[in-house]
């Protein structure tokens, strides 16, 4: 049994849920460093996440102004290519871009497409607003409103960053449905009443033992599935 009745719009993360965010990253890694070894890539992969996130941290606890994802990302080409002996500012620049494309999972494009007929769909994101247009564009991802946290000037799990899909989206927040693969961005969500789906992926946040969501799934097709026996079909 699932708790998905009475829902009248999903939200969507984007990274991790819907795209490998690592494996993206990996692959701007070796396209700026051919020459690196597996565990090479995987330490300066490593070096980028915990700058990213170390940063993103510093933001939520007022250490820092907000700056958008680009600009993090950009600080975080910076240490690795420095970290890799990179000088050329071309490879930088690229490499600086890497989160801009990334791989969905299988399932992630269909999915979306069928959910989309079935209710209005909203991707919610860390990314920048430009980052995010060029990532939707480049991963096929298609929505009925793409939002992104630097409209909040915030990153999630930040509750006004939730609270820009719950404007957009018209409705009582417990008729709203977060969708995502990080525990962390759904107790965010459920903090600002939303409704809640946690959706497995290899790269994500798996709930704790005390994580109570309305619904846990493999992957979205028995979202899917769940949703349209709610609604009475497809």
């Amino acid at each position: 049994m699932t708790g998905l009745r009475d829902i009248d719009v999903i939200v969507f993360d984007v990274l991790g849920t819907l795209v490998d965010e690592p494996s993206g990253l990996r692959a701007g890694i070796r396209e700026a460093v051919p020459d690196a070894k597996a565990p090479e890539v995987e330490e300066l992969l490593a070096t980028w996440q915990r700058r990213v996130e170390g940063e993103q941290r510093r933001i939520a606890d007022g250490h820092r102004a907000y700056v958008s994802s680009e600009a993090l990302d950009a600080e975080a080409a910076e240490e690795v290519a420095a970290r890799a002996g990179i000088s050329d500012p071309e490879v930088v620049s690229q490499l600086a871009t890497a989160g801009q494309r990334l791989p969905t999972w299988e399932d992630s494009v269909a999915g979306l497409e069928r959910l989309g007929r079935l209710l209005p769909v909203v991707g919610l994101s860390n990314a920048s607003r430009a980052a995010l247009l060029r990532l939707d564009a480049h991963a096929g991802l298609r929505w009925h409103l793409a939002l992104s946290s630097e409209s909040a000037g915030a990153y999630k799990p930040a509750p006004e960053v939730y609270r820009l899909a719950l404007d957009a989206a018209g409705c009582p927040p417990d008729r709203v449905l977060m969708v995502a693969a990080h525990a962390w961005d759904l107790r965010g969500a459920q903090a600002c009443g939303m409704r809640t789906a946690y959706v497995r992926r290899p790269v994500g946040d798996p709930p704790t033992p005390a994580d109570v969501f309305d619904a846990r799934f493999d992957g979205l097709d028995g979202l899917v599935g769940a949703l349209a026996r709610t609604l009475g079909g497809l």
